[in-house]
């Protein structure tokens, strides 16, 4: 027999590292612990102390994408992840809570001697090396500079020290790893963090197992949820 919607555990989908580190603390608040760390599991789907509630490990990216289409009922990205996603998918996600972990900066950076703020102006080229190609195209677009895009999903740093881009445009917390590869953040983009997301079909049909999550989250990082 098939088990009514309400009888199943709400789904929570997460990626591993700062992100999965710093929702634990907000689980926690709320009484929810998990029982096994998805960097030793090779479980994807990890149960907690709650019987209600499942956490599904997927890559960062596609947090947003398993929200969306209903497999994961809400789940936690980054801003930046969720922009880039908006901007191929008509996505319907609620955005509810600004939970302000996993915070950092979406900057442009560029090798240490390399004159950016010349090669800058109106009608200029660059080429520059990201993962955020939405956020990439709309900054350099405002500044009326042309770009080549180069898609890189690692290594980042790389690229300018080999001459594959001029520039690059990625997340920077710390700037330890940009400094030890000899490159220097120029331009603010964005402040990141990580937001908490709702499929709108199960914000609506699952309101009474999903409000006292949300209000506990919303707790924990100080915000108002707004009306959907």
């Amino acid at each position: 027999m098939n088990r009514s919607n309400s009888d199943k555990p709400l789904t929570l989908a997460l990626s591993k590292g700062r992100i999965f580190e710093e929702t634990l603390p907000l689980l926690k608040a709320a009484g929810i612990t998990v029982t096994e760390d998805p960097e030793t599991s090779r479980k994807l789907i990890l149960p907690t102390s709650s019987p209600g509630l499942q956490l599904i490990i997927v890559r960062a990216s596609d947090v947003p994408t398993y929200v969306q289409y209903g497999a994961a009922d809400f789940g936690i990205a980054g801003k930046d992840v969720l922009d880039e996603h908006a901007a191929v998918e008509s996505s319907g996600l609620y955005q509810p809570i600004d939970l302000k972990i996993a915070q950092c900066r979406l900057c442009v950076a560029v090798r240490e001697g390399f004159d950016y703020h010349s090669a800058v102006h109106q009608g200029a080229r660059l080429r520059v090396a990201t993962k955020y190609v939405q956020a990439t195209r709309e900054h350099f677009g405002r500044k009326g500079v042309y770009i080549d895009l180069i898609k890189l999903y690692g290594s980042m740093e790389l690229a300018p020290l080999v001459g594959l881009a001029d520039a690059i445009v990625d997340l920077v917390s710390t700037g330890n790893t940009l400094q030890a590869n000899h490159l220097t953040p120029v331009e603010h983009i964005a402040d990141i963090s990580a937001r908490l997301i709702v499929n709108q079909a199960a914000f609506k049909t699952r309101t009474q197992a999903l409000r006292p999550l949300l209000n506990s989250f919303a707790k924990a990082s100080n915000t108002k949820i707004p009306n959907p």
